[in-house]
């Protein structure tokens, strides 16, 4: 019910949203630089990786971003990705890597979603379990900004919409982590919840 009241405000606020879609996102939003993100939390120590091609991060279409590598203990390491948009129109939004992940010829196996413990109570998450050749990996994403975690894509974009009316702002950002299988399906999603659980806190800077 509450997602479809979501779509209906969307599609009630969009023509507007055409119209005045100069005037949206006029004032800057205060937030920390992704650079600033801690690289040691939690007994989970960071490194970056390599960065992205300069067509790479103009298809993104991203603002601001962090690519990096987490480890703690003798466990695989954890890709993290986050994404900063300050706006989002006219071709400017996040890429979902429902279509991204396929197009570098990772196969999805499995998906939903996964509930984890936050300051404000529990958030919800995507989980997929992704193949390619030989290799696979669990990968929780979502959606953060304007004071949310979302993790359905429809839901996100009927908010986008609704916060571009009631607040003049579509900042946002994408949080993806990838946790390489070297046993079972559970023990990597344990490693993803658990690295997502403790990063959690350090985002809310970045993507306000």
């Amino acid at each position: 019910m509450v997602g479809r009241i979501l779509v209906i405000a969307a599609l009630l606020v969009g023509t507007r949203l055409v119209a005045d879609q100069h005037s949206v996102d006029t004032a800057a939003i205060a937030r920390e630089p992704l650079a600033a993100l801690p690289f040691r939390f939690s007994g989970w120590q960071g490194r970056t990786a390599a960065p992205f091609a300069d067509d790479v991060v103009s298809a993104l279409g991203v603002n601001d971003y962090v690519n990096r590598v987490y480890s703690a203990g003798s466990g695989a390491p954890i890709g993290l990705y986050v994404g900063y948009y300050d706006s989002q129109r006219q071709g400017d939004a996040i890429h979902s890597p429902q279509n991204c992940l396929p197009g570098a010829g990772w196969r999805p196996i499995s998906s939903g979603y996964l509930d984890l413990p936050a300051a404000s109570g529990t958030v919800q998450v995507n989980r997929y379990v992704i193949e390619k050749g030989l290799d696979r990996d669990v990968v929780l994403y979502w959606y953060q900004g304007r004071g949310r975690v979302v993790a359905n894509e429809y839901r996100n974009k009927a908010l986008l919409m609704w916060d571009a009316a009631r607040l003049r702002h579509t900042n946002g950002g994408l949080v993806r982590i990838i946790a390489p299988m070297t046993g079972s399906v559970a023990d990597a999603s344990d490693r993803a919840a658990r690295f997502a659980t403790a990063l959690l806190p350090y985002l809310e800077v970045h993507l306000p």
